[in-house]
């Protein structure tokens, strides 16, 4: 079976394209005073820091942070894993 890849033109172009929405996306919450969290979950070398990369690259450094955890601990491993995450969340109270 093989695979259909998309061109290099095609994927740069359309990354751009939705990077562009991201920005939108961003100066609109920011606006509205709202916030969002992104959480990329994945095994090691899963390609985690490219896609973070991407997708963090055009946005205001100053409204976005990027937070690297390290592995869950061993009681962590039998929790539901977004409660590793709510201690980095930018709750506002």
């Amino acid at each position: 079976m093989s695979k259909s890849l998309i061109s290099e033109d095609i994927y740069e172009a359309d990354l751009r394209l939705l990077q562009t929405e991201l920005v939108k996306l961003q100066r609109h919450n920011i606006q509205k005073g709202k916030r969002l969290l992104v959480i990329f979950e994945g095994r090691d070398a899963a390609g985690k820091d490219g896609s973070i990369k991407s997708v963090a690259e055009n946005l205001s450094p100053r409204d976005t942070k990027v937070v690297a955890m390290a592995a869950p601990s061993s009681l962590e491993e039998h929790e539901w894993y977004f409660q590793r995450y709510v201690a980095q969340a930018p709750i506002s109270r």
